[in-house]
């Protein structure tokens, strides 16, 4: 957990981060241009793909001297045997008019080879060179997903072990926090080093071939690195940290991976006697390297928006309307689910755009407790909507639902926990509700909304260019590739064109300069990369623990009703969705949970729904609240100091029981109304 100020750290990990982030997007966006110049060399060169590649020269003889070649057949052809019944005799003529005919095709053919070795003209072969480069680099980039997965989060993992920025309950504090916080951490990773270094000498001791040897090689020296910054961290601890001595808030400072990993490296080494086990499933996660991948270009995507002024300027558009803090914290809300439907997970949403919607909420006038309340969940409801990659995950991974269903149910779901916030909100209001008449807001809101329209012709011109010139469209695939570029276009507008650039020049949170800008989104975006991606490696170990122990195959299968089923699963998936990340938990709820469901008779897509609503309330669920802690983790300790004059036990705690009120009555929504439709209708 980052303290409230983070240290000027060396620049050249982050250029790392920086290369492999826009290697990714480079080399991606380098597949749609390969296909568009296939395109191309198809429209201006007929049989381009043939002259895209060498020319082989025919092996057959086009001036081959047929009399010869018939002497010799007939020289070779075996002699008729004397137990022959119908003894075969060599046919000169029919030969002879073979052999014609093949001399026939192989001068067909060596004249085809000349056209287009003719053809292969100087223009061709430019054209070819610059077409098969970035065909190579394409498959190259999707051969090595795994290595700059790896690479992406040891990098960032190191980045933000060496700044105290993982992902913990509460921040590092006084120097009794830091030893026991950095001794945990150091016997997490020396464990995992150890599993890993077992698992690559069972591997080679074995003889098994290892489809990517160089991940566990990597994980070798990956562990050893951040241990190493450990020891150094104790040897030589910071000198801005206090002398108080309270053992229950230093154990709140260990990070939620390393009590993973330390929970994985017991059940494994110590009760499975299975050493390598922990690191088998840390490395699950390079499996679905692609997705990891795409995590860390939204946390950049977060990074670089925060570089922005997208968000202050849009909220500038709701100051006129002089809406109460409820309101505002509800347009936050809608404005951020399509973001969440996108990323597909509100945890990557808060570590991306976190900072952006507290920021701007308490800019306009939110209370901080309403504001942090507003961050934790600003994507808790956008997880059901197209084109989440959950639910297509979902889909995939269970074959009695559709996306089409699904979707279709998630819009539904997505207008419950809208209509259920405002209500709560309404209900708990602090001060009266009282808006601006339109006849006076119209106009100043006008008048802001024309300061978007730059950056909304940046917009349409960056996926035009993408449309029309790559055929690429944006979407939840093409997305983290298309982004970066588009919010790097606007940051170059801001720092060369706008006319606010002055403002820049002033803001503390903002850097002046289209470099410096660029390169405060990447350092930011490592420390986050590198806390969340450690946490949803280790669940994947975590998830490995309940699949084997076969907790859930001592669970009941048999109830009295649908009604005590569904009551059984809802505590379940809640508990589940506290504990691990959204695609780890995703993977064990299909493979162990879903079938107890079905034979329950409870609809597979009401069962689905059930399970997005129950993940996100286990997200901001105490004593975890992965999303509460995640919004600490952007917004600084700070914010969550408690303001000792709100008397008020909801004002007070509105951070947590607003969220909880809002997705617990969703969840009993979704859950039973169904069960009660069914019952009485």
């Amino acid at each position: 957990m980052s303290r409230s100020s983070i240290p000027t750290y060396n620049k050249a990990p982050t250029l790392l981060i920086l290369a492999l982030l826009l290697f990714t997007v480079i080399s991606h966006t380098g597949e749609n241009v390969q296909a568009r110049l296939l395109e191309l060399g198809n429209y201006l060169w007929s049989d381009y793909v043939i002259l895209r590649g060498d020319l082989p020269t025919p092996s057959c003889n086009p001036n081959l001297n047929l009399s010869h070649e018939l002497n010799r057949l007939e020289h070779t052809f075996p002699a008729p045997s004397p137990d022959d019944l119908i003894p075969e005799i060599f046919d000169r003529n029919a030969t002879m008019d073979s052999l014609k005919k093949q001399q026939a095709l192989c001068q067909k053919k060596h004249a085809i080879s000349q056209q287009n070795q003719d053809r292969v003209t100087l223009p061709v072969v430019i054209f070819r060179t610059v077409e098969t480069s970035i065909t190579g680099l394409a498959l190259f980039s999707l051969q090595q997903e795994r290595d700059v997965l790896i690479l992406l989060l040891f990098i960032a993992a190191a980045i933000a072990t060496s700044q105290q920025h993982h992902i913990a309950f509460r921040p590092i504090k006084s120097l009794y926090d830091q030893r026991i916080s950095t001794t945990t951490q150091l016997t997490g990773n020396l464990l995992l080093f150890f599993s890993s270094l077992v698992h690559r000498s069972t591997a080679i001791d074995t003889g098994i071939a290892e489809t990517h040897p160089e991940i566990s090689i990597m994980m070798i020296f990956g562990f050893l690195t951040l241990a190493t910054i450990n020891i150094f961290q104790l040897i030589k601890p910071p000198s801005d940290l206090h002398a108080e001595q309270n053992i229950g808030h230093a154990l709140l400072t260990i990070p939620i991976y390393s009590i993973f990993s330390l929970v994985a490296s017991y059940y494994f080494i110590v009760a499975q006697q299975h050493t390598a086990g922990t690191a088998i499933l840390f490395g699950q996660m390079f499996e679905l390297a692609g997705l990891f991948i795409n995590i860390g270009l939204y946390i950049w995507i977060g990074m670089l928006l925060k570089q922005t002024r997208i968000g202050e300027l849009i909220f500038k558009t709701l100051t006129p309307w002089k809406l109460p803090p409820e309101m505002l914290a509800l347009a936050a809300i809608i404005i951020m689910a399509l973001p969440t439907a996108y990323t597909g997970a509100s945890g990557i949403i808060i570590i991306a755009m976190g900072t952006v919607v507290y920021t701007e909420l308490t800019r306009v006038g939110a209370r901080k407790q309403l504001a942090l309340a507003a961050t934790a969940m600003t994507g808790s409801s956008g997880v059901v909507l197209q084109p989440c990659l959950l639910v297509i995950a979902i889909a995939m991974l269970n074959k009695e639902v559709v996306t089409d269903d699904l979707f279709y149910w998630g819009a539904r779901v997505f207008l419950i926990t809208f209509l259920i916030f405002f209500i709560v909100v309404m209900i708990t209001k602090k001060d009266k509700f009282q808006i601006t008449p339109i006849r006076l807001a119209i106009g100043p809101t006008l008048s802001a909304l024309t300061s978007l329209v730059p950056y909304l012709l940046i917009f349409v011109g960056v996926l035009s260019v993408y449309s029309i010139v790559l055929h690429a469209y944006l979407d939840q695939f093409s997305a983290p590739i298309i982004l970066p570029i588009l919010l790097i276009s606007i940051i170059i507008y801001e720092r060369k064109f706008s006319n606010d650039r002055t403002d820049l020049e002033n803001d503390p949170q903002r850097e002046s300069t289209t470099s410096g800008a660029l390169f405060e989104s990447v350092s930011s975006a490592a420390l986050h990369i590198g806390a969340i991606l450690m946490v949803m490696a280790c669940s994947f170990a975590i998830a490995g623990i309940i699949q084997r122990s076969g907790l859930f195959d001592s669970l009941p299968t048999d109830f009295d009703s649908t009604w005590i089923a569904m009551g059984f699963l809802v505590i379940a998936l809640v508990f589940i969705g506290m504990i691990m990340d959204a695609f780890g938990a995703l993977i064990l709820v299909s493979t162990s949970v879903a079938s107890i469901a079905y034979q329950q008779g409870i609809h597979p897509l009401h069962f689905w729904m059930v399970v997005l609503v129950a993940f996100e309330l286990g997200y901001l669920t105490p004593p975890v609240a992965l999303n509460h802690l995640l919004t600490r983790q952007v917004v600084g300790e700070d914010a969550f100091i408690p303001d000792p004059t709100i008397s008020s036990f909801w004002y007070r705690n509105e951070r947590i029981l607003l969220p909880l009120t809002v997705m617990a009555i969703t969840l009993l929504l979704v859950a039973f109304a169904p069960l009660v439709y069914q019952r009485f209708i």
